[in-house]
């Protein structure tokens, strides 16, 4: 594992406990083979859209989690659930449509937050919204003069 000296960084920054972690995310070899592929779609200024490709998959063999800031979105074939009736007589000169078990995980940000899932035309699509807390809205901070406070001494 490559290490990164983020001191420089951290100089001008303040509360970034993160930072190390998104540093080990962002140089972690993928292991991965790219499956299921997906797009991420930005809608509006506040909402987004993640959509996989997900044929051949019924409803009851995915799964949707958020837990710590993590999607995780997973699939799992049920062998009792295939399309074809009868499985011994199945042969198939060619089997494109990868029908696999997998799982792919989508780090958010803190205000984003997941509003729904629907599966449409092989495609899984799993909306997001961005909701920004109020304390974390920007707000103006008064700029207050340093007022001096004038004591009166009378001569006696």
């Amino acid at each position: 594992m490559r290490m990164f000296d983020t001191s420089p960084l951290l100089r001008s920054s303040v509360g970034f406990d993160n930072l190390n972690r998104l540093f080990d995310t962002a140089t972690r070899q993928d292991t991965g083979n790219g499956y299921p592929p997906y797009n991420i779609e930005k809608l509006s200024d506040d909402a987004y859209r993640i959509s996989m490709a997900v044929a051949g998959f019924r409803e009851s063999e995915l799964d949707v989690v958020v837990h710590d800031g993590v999607l995780e979105v997973s699939g799992k074939a049920n062998a009792d659930n295939d399309d074809t009736e009868d499985k011994e007589t199945s042969v198939y000169l060619h089997r494109g449509i990868a029908k696999r078990a997998f799982t792919r995980r989508f780090t958010l940000a803190d205000t984003i937050k997941v509003t729904g899932a629907g599966l449409e035309d092989g495609l899984l699509h799993v909306d997001l919204v961005r909701e920004i807390p109020e304390e974390r809205k920007p707000r103006q901070i008064n700029i207050s003069s340093g007022t001096q406070r004038v004591i009166d001494h009378e001569a006696a």
